[in-house]
């Protein structure tokens, strides 16, 4: 991150919340000058850089995380994706037979950038898939993406269940599912038990 590039994002911050920079540092509890212009270089033309605190002060003021205030820094607003929590998935109604989101009861959620692949997230929920991913984590899923062996992709079976897995072998009888979480075994399905496969592309901790 250049010098540019890190007061860039603290000028999106306060223009995405409707606030001037000055506006930005006051309700951040800072000194209302902090992020001004005219503190962005010193008297002798040398940069200065906003305080690691500083920053992160504001992304608690106005509540974001900083993935999304990565986004501002490299120049652009992220993305939005439908938002699903994990244990709703296996319901009917959410998703097509290819694995892309249908249907209402989807929140939304905001991340950097990825292009303009169609995507969703899902909430993570319970301790199968720890240390990996915790509750509360959410991990984007692009159902188009190409996927290979040691990927970590989201299965639904025929069955309803969805589950959050490493790919393993893969052969036109078997499909190995490895578990994310030491203490779970992996699963051996057929194909045709498989609905459908997605690779998770993007995680947010």
């Amino acid at each position: 991150m250049r010098h540019q590039d890190i007061w860039r994002g603290i000028d999106g911050l306060a223009e995405r919340n409707a606030l001037t920079p000055s506006g930005l540092a006051r309700l951040a509890g800072l000194d209302p000058t902090a992020f001004n212009p005219s503190k962005r270089f010193g008297k002798d033309g040398r940069p200065r850089w906003p305080s690691t605190e500083s920053v992160a002060a504001a992304l608690s003021a106005v509540g974001i995380g900083f993935n999304d205030f990565a986004t501002l820094v490299d120049g652009n607003r992220g993305s939005s994706a439908p938002l699903l929590g994990l244990a709703e998935a296996g319901q009917a109604g959410y998703f097509d037979d290819a694995g892309f989101p249908q249907g209402e009861g989807w929140d939304e959620v905001r991340f950097p950038g990825l292009g303009d692949e169609p995507v969703y997230a899902l909430e993570i929920s319970g301790n199968s898939m720890q240390p990996t991913y915790r509750p509360g984590d959410r991990i984007v899923v692009a159902p188009s993406a190409a996927v290979r062996r040691g990927d970590r992709v989201v299965v639904k079976t025929r069955g309803g269940e969805v589950m959050a897995k490493e790919l393993g072998r893969r052969s036109e009888k078997r499909i190995e599912l490895l578990s994310l979480n030491p203490e779970f075994p992996a699963i051996d399905l057929t194909p045709t038990e498989i609905l459908w496969l997605a690779r998770i592309i993007w995680v947010s901790q």
